[in-house]
């Protein structure tokens, strides 16, 4: 086994492991996504879901937007570009939402409530939905972490007014998002193509990225000179300009990525994402991902079990849920995050940066689970070995940080 592993991917990437048909005679069937919620309509990114998903509210200066404090910076641009001001409410320490919290919350100008599915794992979303109900508020189901799974036997996406999903975390593709919404027509939204120049990052960023992991080997071997062509154009075209306007160029070409940030570039609202990563996503495996992904997180869950220092955020894996990461809650998250970064071992610490003025005076558990959660990856892409190795780093980790303790 190895004893370094630093291109493990963090985010599946393109290879065959999304394609092939379901391992095993027992692999189970796949569970409905966010797409058989509702009207969709495919963009670049959750965070620019959001923003439509806002605007199609109805959201104006003065309105205020309720969101948890235990959160990506990403949910809150989306929000403010709207002219809205976001709440922040209170999670329990299980990252449930706290709807005492957002009852003391709710004021004349309230119109919306976001909450996020966590990691895959559905919140109460029929005690939330009638909430919102009985008190004129609509809500926006963000399933950013969740785009296959089901709750009370209805796809997630369904429970909210709108609903929106993150593509790239479940797919092998650069960028893309979804709006959906089971309550709405959609027909209002059409979205436009981002350019050749978009379409071929697109394709390009998915292909480099599969190929720095060391996946699709023969294509990247038939790729190596038009790859290094481009290399060189892209080259001589940053010479011309300064850094700033280099950057500038970059930037025209795609979104930023869906993953966690404050940036926004609203001139990519009414984009939809791109042919490449569409085609992906309608040839790839829904039921073989499903399948690994929750293969791959009961792996962790038992490679973590009895260790001192450590339990799963969610305490099983029910059936129907189709994990982002796998979650673990530690007493000593920076020792232990110091030893797996050192080896390679590629992590998530979602929420770690949170919007300016959050923090624990907001709400404690959210700081907590910001602090002590560090999520590992268990999606489709990683194959036997690299879980394992992954597994292995874990163990050790937890055991030398016993033994110093």
């Amino acid at each position: 086994m190895r004893a370094h592993r630093p291109s493990l991917p963090i985010a599946p990437v393109l290879s065959r492991a999304s394609f092939s048909g379901p391992q095993g005679r027992h692999a189970a069937a796949r569970p409905p996504s966010v797409l058989d919620a509702g009207q969709v309509r495919m963009v670049t990114s959750g965070r620019v879901a959001i923003a439509l998903a806002l605007r199609q509210m109805g959201l104006q200066p003065g309105d205020e937007v309720l969101v948890p404090a235990y959160h990506s910076p990403s949910m809150v641009p989306p929000v403010l570009w709207c002219g809205a001001t976001p709440v922040f409410y209170r999670v329990g320490a299980d990252a449930s939402v706290d709807l005492d919290d957002v009852a003391a919350k709710l004021g004349p100008a309230t119109r919306a409530l976001m909450v996020t599915n966590y990691f895959g794992f559905p919140q109460a979303l029929q005690t939330i939905r009638a909430f919102c109900d009985a008190r004129g508020l609509q809500l926006l189901e963000d399933c950013a972490h969740c785009f296959f799974g089901q709750y009370r036997g209805k796809p997630v996406g369904s429970w909210g007014d709108y609903a929106i999903a993150s593509s790239m975390k479940f797919f092998p593709t650069y960028e893309g998002g979804a709006l959906v919404s089971a309550r709405h027509r959609l027909d209002a939204i059409v979205l436009q193509p981002g350019g050749l120049g978009f379409e071929a990052k697109a394709a390009l960023a998915t292909l480099e990225n599969s190929f720095a992991h060391g996946r699709l080997p023969v294509v990247r071997a038939l790729l190596r000179l038009p790859l290094g062509l481009k290399d060189m154009a892209w080259r001589a075209l940053k010479a011309r300009h300064n850094a700033g306007a280099g950057a500038s160029i970059k930037t025209s070409l795609a979104p930023a990525s869906s993953d966690s940030g404050f940036d926004f570039e609203p001139r990519w609202v009414d984009k939809r994402s791109a042919w490449f990563s569409r085609v992906i996503m309608k040839l790839a495996s829904t039921r073989r991902i499903c399948t690994l992904r929750r293969r791959h997180y009961l792996v962790l869950e038992d490679a973590t079990r009895g260790l001192p220092g450590c339990r799963p955020l969610f305490p099983t894996l029910p059936e129907g849920v189709v994990p982002w990461q796998f979650p673990l809650l530690l007493d000593d998250p920076e020792s232990i995050f110091e030893r797996l970064h050192a080896a390679g071992v590629p992590l998530v610490r979602f929420a770690h940066a949170r919007w300016p003025g959050v923090d624990a005076a907001t709400c404690a558990n959210g700081a907590m689970l910001a602090q002590r959660v560090i999520a590992f990856p268990c999606h489709q892409e990683l194959n036997p070995d690299e879980l394992a190795w992954m597994a292995d780093q874990l163990q050790q980790a937890l055991l030398a940080q016993a033994v110093a303790a």
